[in-house]
């Protein structure tokens, strides 16, 4: 019996075991170009920092993207990448290994969307940046008090904050603190100062003097249609030379927003408009686009007052006696509501 192989039979063996391998390579080495991860649904993966393979794996596995975990590793010693950048990264469809690697080695991000609303505070605003990008708040709360900064673009911080244009930006989620700052500013000035520069050069105020009474507006306007009425009552306040008497810049001065007391229109502060004659110094706020619009264009009319309405907009008037008349309706309304408010709290406890 013999238990020898021939060497026909030897190079057949070999001859068989390197096709076995080519075979088995070229098949691996296809899938590095060829669609092998398929992302049935939109997977995005946030990267906090620098990661080796293993991070990338249990970020990508965390995203409930399957993968083959070995053909993964494997495919990443054959491209040589080792460590893969931060910052947000999304995937919908098929990609080869190549894509997905090469992708996130080099830093190739996708943006993703970040919303400014209207009427927020600096420390709302500070807020809102900080967790839609990959940022703290306080990154964002030192460019405003950045000294060099503000020089450098020719503006107060209260200024720079009221060209917080709200809009919903394309911004790369690990975007520094000043760059955030400086694609707000960009937007501001092609959709504002370039696009009104007609409207501007008519008026004897500043683009900032614009920005700070469209603050007010903003601030007092719960419907956008009373947005042009109450910006041309502020203008007729503005010529008549009166007391702009905005109730806005008060809570601005004492740094809250909450029902105004007695005292309070008392309170010595360069944004209090009812000691003060003309605009503020500053913005209160972050106007609207639409805002800054109805400001630039006011409604034409002779209106000098306005009171609160218990529909959620205004009682205009142009003589005081018509406007004492609706604050006394607008007073019992309020008592009304808080008589019904005390009512229920007492029903409830069995009061």
């Amino acid at each position: 019996m013999k238990f020898g192989l021939t060497i026909k039979e030897l190079v057949l063996l070999a001859s068989l075991f390197v096709g076995v391998c080519i075979l088995t390579f070229g098949s691996r080495t296809l899938r590095l170009s060829s669609s092998a991860l398929q992302f049935d649904q939109p997977v995005s993966i946030y990267l906090e920092s620098s990661t080796d393979l293993d991070g990338l794996i249990d970020t990508l596995t965390s995203a409930s993207a399957e993968i083959n975990e070995d053909e993964f590793r494997w495919a990443s010693r054959l491209l040589g990448w080792r460590t893969f950048r931060a910052g947000h990264y999304k995937f919908e469809g098929a990609y080869s290994y190549d894509e997905v690697l090469t992708k996130i080695a080099y830093g190739s991000q996708d943006p993703v969307n970040v919303t400014i609303l209207p009427g927020l505070t600096r420390n709302r605003l500070a807020r809102d940046l900080g967790r839609q990008l990959k940022l703290d708040s306080l990154d964002i709360e030192q460019v405003f008090e950045d000294s060099l900064y503000l020089n450098d673009k020719a503006l107060s911080k209260e200024q720079l904050f009221g060209r917080m244009l709200p809009n919903t930006y394309s911004m790369y989620w690990t975007s520094s603190a000043s760059n955030v700052i400086d694609r707000v500013l960009t937007e501001f000035e092609d959709a504002v100062i370039e696009a009104y520069a007609t409207e501007f050069s008519n008026l004897e105020y500043t683009v900032d003097d614009i920005v700070a009474l469209a603050s007010i507006v903003e601030w007092e306007a719960n419907i956008e249609d009373e947005k042009p009425i109450i910006a041309g009552l502020y203008w007729n306040r503005l010529k008549k030379r009166m007391h702009l008497n905005a109730d806005p810049t008060i809570n601005f001065a004492v740094g809250e927003r909450r029902r105004l007391l007695l005292k309070d229109y008392k309170v010595e502060h360069p944004y209090n408009t009812y000691i003060h004659y003309g605009l503020p110094p500053g913005p209160v706020t972050n106007p609207s686009l639409s805002t800054i619009r109805a400001t630039l264009n006011p409604q034409d009319h002779d209106y000098i007052y306005m009171v609160a309405s218990p529909e959620g907009g205004h009682v205009f008037n142009k003589t005081y006696q018509g406007h004492l008349a609706d604050s006394e309706k607008w007073r019992k309304w309020i008592q009304e509501q808080y008589r019904i408010k005390r009512q229920r709290e007492r029903e409830a406890t069995g009061g």
